[in-house]
């Protein structure tokens, strides 16, 4: 059996509609926080239990019988995370999981200047100290991010974010088609994956241009100091920890550390991934 994490979100679930695409719902399970929200999937056959990353016993009872365990990383920073991450780690082992695999980011390295990519690299440490065959889906950077960033802009037209460098924006509809493939051809992977990018790194220069070809509207893009975007994060009401993460992202574009474009994401999917424009004309449009 292949069980998902995290599996009403936005990879998540995306995943399991794909990995339905190719094994039978007997074969599937998912671990939940909420399994009302997982009823549709239960109704189709898949096998629906509680689990929640802060609580062991309740990952061993959804991991129970696993072939496969695909966590999706926690939306979280630093210690908190990466404690998540290994209670979850350690569930799948005691459970008896022949394989883990974990979403994991391009980038990820213990010096990268994003908090995030720190945890991840954390985080295959510990999956690397478990003994067991283990995947690390080094995904490019969320298309669903930039899209977030972009929101002011949609009412000013002004781009206002710091000074960055090129992203490999990557949508999730496309991650997910290449994880259920990977999860589908067990032993392709070892390690981490090579990046599971799109085929162009962009900054918000040509995203802006993008933006305006693909609206119609005149798009700018203004720089701004980092402190006074962590500032304006701040003022909006988000936590000191998750402004300082906004403003890592900057930092860690500037180093060149989201550049990167690969082939294998294409190669998994079979065909090219969807382009930054095509995801922020659906997004704009929806």
């Amino acid at each position: 059996m292949i069980i998902v994490t995290g599996a009403t979100g936005k990879l998540g679930r995306r995943t399991v509609e794909r990995l339905l695409e190719r094994v039978p719902a007997d074969r599937v399970g998912v671990s939940v926080r909420d399994p009302r929200k997982a009823k549709d999937l239960a109704d189709r056959g898949v096998r629906v239990r509680q689990g929640n990353f802060d609580d062991p016993a309740s990952l061993v009872h959804a991991f129970e019988g696993a072939e496969q365990v695909l966590l999706v990383s926690l939306d979280r920073t630093g210690e908190e995370c990466v404690a998540g991450h290994r209670t979850a780690v350690d569930a799948a082992v005691k459970a008896g999981a022949g394989r883990i695999l974990y979403t994991s980011q391009m980038g990820a390295a213990h010096d990268s200047r994003f908090t995030a990519c720190r945890d991840h690299a954390r985080t295959e440490d510990l999956l690397r100290a478990t003994g067991l065959p283990w995947t690390a889906l080094r995904n490019g950077f969320y298309t669903f991010s930039a899209l977030l960033f972009l929101e002011p802009a949609r009412q000013t037209g002004d781009i206002a974010l710091p000074a960055d460098g090129p992203f490999a924006w990557t949508g999730h509809d496309d991650l997910a088609e290449a994880t259920a493939a990977i999860l589908t051809d067990e032993g392709r992977f070892e390690g981490p994956t090579p990046p599971l990018t799109g085929a162009t790194a962009l900054d918000f220069d040509a995203v802006a241009r993008i933006a305006s070809q693909a609206t119609g509207r005149s798009f700018t893009r203004t720089v701004i100091p980092d402190d006074t975007f962590r500032e304006q994060a701040l003022a909006h009401g988000a936590p000191a920890p998750m402004s300082d993460l906004l403003v890592s992202i900057f930092d860690a574009a500037r180093n060149g550390e989201f550049t990167t474009v690969d082939p294998t994401l294409a190669e998994l999917i079979g065909r090219e991934p969807a382009t930054f424009g095509t995801l922020l004309e659906a997004a704009w449009a929806a």
